[in-house]
């Protein structure tokens, strides 16, 4: 039990559980309590400082609106796994990148792309993985298939068939290390350096940043009520190798690809004998009503390439996706994978196979569904609640900045360092002279008691940048 002896002064002003709550800020400041550190119980506490349990309790409540702990149930209430606070340097291209997603830090409120770190299923993937250890403490030494295993793939083609209405085989699935080597598998198969591609404007940036360094030429195309506007597409690059699009649900706007869009891209790709990239980046995570067919599903032979991956379905540390190729493309995709050599661990592989096999991962995704439009409900109620202006798009909601404030860059940074991490929204634009300002907030990892507190913050750290 870490040092938390703290002095009380019974006759201040300041109220007991207000000295309690500030005596456990300079615990966690100082180091005494580290981050995912366990607090000792109300009753503990309140014995070791002679105080009432209810006292304490309010100080534990008070830190938990601040967002610096959180209440675990059985696991008791712990302090949260804080990323350091961003250095204050100046804006530039290269700080922009770093603003809009951290790696290797601990997951906090609002971050995008991460599923709840509190709803892993980790004793039924660490038996799962186990035995996949012991199965491959016997198996031949020999190179895995490039491809992926065989299990896997199986396993990924009965999955689509039900969950997004691809049919396909499970030589049509080739397992990648995740969506920039499933891009890139594409682009060196179809032999597209040098071309040009659509991307939906505004759209994912690190896509725009993955072409650039694969030689393609990425040409933003508006997106609007119906999603990827495909006549202008047209007009601005006819002769385009790829149209890479989010038709599901289109991010981070959250527009759902219009079915007279579909066609048209679609009969695009054939007229021009380009190819459309569906990236299934919400896959079957759409939180009301059923998910919209992915492009291929009701034509098997169209010129579609579908990219998913299990980041935020399951866990991104997997570094696991898939890439779905069309039935005459699996010998070029073949050639290309043997030499590139895209998919991840076997031992990995056979671990997510067992456990999509044994009923697990369809199990989670019905559990996550329920818990993720739980958390968004939350969200919008306390942007209600504060009378926020904002859009409810998938397991994100985007939120209007007021009038004049347009750096949402700096902003996210100040929001770091109270333990915040949402996503500026003018990075997703191709061109910064028509970007609109913005916050992408995910809903994955808020908690539903401290939506309110939480929400409130941010509005106070947006009213003193506005």
């Amino acid at each position: 039990m870490p040092n938390l002896q703290i002095p009380l002064q019974r006759d201040a002003r300041e109220p007991i559980a207000a000295q309690i709550s500030a005596g456990l800020r300079a615990a966690m400041r100082d180091g005494r309590l580290a981050p995912g550190a366990r607090l000792p119980s109300w009753r503990d506490f309140a014995a070791q400082l002679g105080v009432a349990r209810g006292t304490v309790r309010q100080a534990y409540e008070r830190l938990i609106d601040e967002g610096l702990v959180v209440a675990l149930g059985a696991a008791g209430t712990r302090v949260v796994q804080r990323p350091p606070a961003a250095p204050q340097e100046p804006s530039s291209e290269a700080t922009v990148a770093d603003d809009f997603a951290s790696f290797a830090s601990a997951v906090s409120v609002f971050q995008m792309g991460v599923p709840a770190q509190d709803a892993f299923p980790a004793q039924v993937w660490s038996r799962t993985v186990a035995r996949a250890v012991r199965a491959a403490a016997d198996a031949p030494l020999v190179y895995p298939d490039p491809r992926g295993l065989p299990e896997l793939r199986a396993e990924i083609a009965a999955h689509l068939a039900i969950a997004r209405g691809l049919s396909c085989q499970p030589s049509q699935v080739f397992v990648t290390s995740g969506y920039a080597s499933a891009l890139a598998l594409v682009v060196h198969a179809l032999g597209a350096a040098g071309s040009a591609a659509w991307v939906e404007d505004p759209g994912y940036p690190r896509s725009r940043s993955a072409l650039g360094l694969l030689g393609v030429d990425a040409v933003p195309v508006p997106v609007d009520r119906e999603g990827l506007d495909v006549a202008c597409g047209i007009a601005r690059a006819p002769h385009a190798a790829l149209a890479l699009v989010t038709p599901g649900q289109q991010a981070p706007l959250g527009v759902a690809l219009s079915p007279r869009r579909r066609a048209a891209l679609l009969d695009w790709a054939a007229r021009s004998q380009g190819w459309v990239v569906e990236d299934d980046y919400l896959s079957e995570l759409q939180l009301q009503g059923r998910a919209v067919p992915a492009l291929g599903a009701r034509h098997p032979e169209a010129r579609v390439l579908h990219i998913g991956t299990f980041s935020k379905t399951l866990s991104p540390t997997l570094r696991l996706g898939f890439l779905v190729v069309p039935p005459g493309e699996v010998a070029r995709f073949t050639r290309a994978a043997a030499v590139l050599s895209p998919a991840a661990s076997p031992l990995t592989q056979a671990a997510l196979s067992a456990f999509m096999r044994e009923g697990h991962y369809l199990r989670h995704l019905r559990r996550m569904k329920r818990l993720y439009l739980a958390r968004r409900n939350a969200l919008v109620a306390a942007l209600d609640a504060v009378s926020a202006t904002y859009v409810a798009s998938g397991l994100s909601v985007l939120l209007k900045l007021p009038p004049g404030l347009h750096d949402d860059v700096a902003l996210v940074r100040a929001a770091r360092a109270h333990d915040m991490s949402p996503s500026p929204l003018s990075p997703w634009y191709a061109k910064p002279e028509f970007a609109h300002a913005g916050l992408v907030l995910g809903v994955t990892n808020l908690h539903e008691g401290n939506a309110r507190a939480t929400c409130e913050r941010l509005m106070r750290l947006i009213g003193l940048h506005a």
